[in-house]
């Protein structure tokens, strides 16, 4: 059940690492919950959308019916956060990806697929992260995108070797890397505070009100 102190945050459950984000939004005092289906979405203040492979993701996000609802949510203003794959899925653009391959857009920028190399030059790395505090957060770097450009909407959060690897746009977030497989909950802290700040909007009197369903 959605509250104004612990926001209820789905994963989207199609492909990739997803046990890992239940873990760590967990941790952030988040209700996570996995979501495969349209209606799964309902009363949710956040999603995630983990790594993986962009490609398949794409694919499986059509044939289970899930493609235009999690549009219609992106631009309806919920919180979204894609780490890898993940953000390759919330760019407006993408660049070295299928001809065929759609996005959900919500931030206005550019992704190259597989920018940082293939999956054994994979590695960690400290990056600072604008927003967070407490020092560098630590970045698994898995056939991580990176991201070209951004549009005058877009903030850029964090680079990594002279290339742009966190984003964000207004409730959308985004990262190269996998924080969720290191231990540190700051990122998803963040996203989830941004998520709670979404619930408190709703809950208040005038504002958009919150569908809730059992998790």
């Amino acid at each position: 059940m959605s509250t104004a102190d612990s926001p209820v945050i789905g994963v989207l459950a199609l492909q990739g690492d997803v046990r890992e984000h239940l873990i760590a939004l967990a941790a952030a005092d988040a209700v996570a919950r996995p979501v495969r289906r349209p209606e799964e979405l309902d009363g949710l203040d956040g999603l995630v959308i983990p790594g993986g492979e962009s490609t398949t993701m794409s694919k499986l996000a059509v044939a289970f019916g899930m493609l235009e609802p999690l549009r219609e949510r992106v631009r309806a203003g919920l919180p979204v956060y894609g780490t890898c794959a993940g953000m390759i899925m919330v760019a407006d653009k993408l660049l070295g990806g299928r001809e065929d391959q759609e996005t959900l857009g919500g931030i206005d920028m550019i992704v190259r697929r597989n920018a940082f190399g293939r999956q054994n030059e994979s590695f960690e790395a400290s990056v600072e992260v604008s927003g967070i505090e407490g020092g560098p957060v630590e970045g698994v770097f898995i056939r991580a995108p990176w991201v070209e450009s951004v549009g005058a909407s877009a903030e850029v959060l964090a680079t990594y070797d002279g290339h742009t690897v966190a984003v964000r746009q207004g409730n959308v977030l985004a990262t190269s890397f996998h924080p969720e497989l290191t231990g540190d909950h700051r990122v998803h802290a963040l996203f989830v505070e941004m998520a709670r700040r979404h619930a408190r909007a709703g809950l208040a009197p005038g504002g958009r009100g919150v569908c809730v369903t059992a998790a």
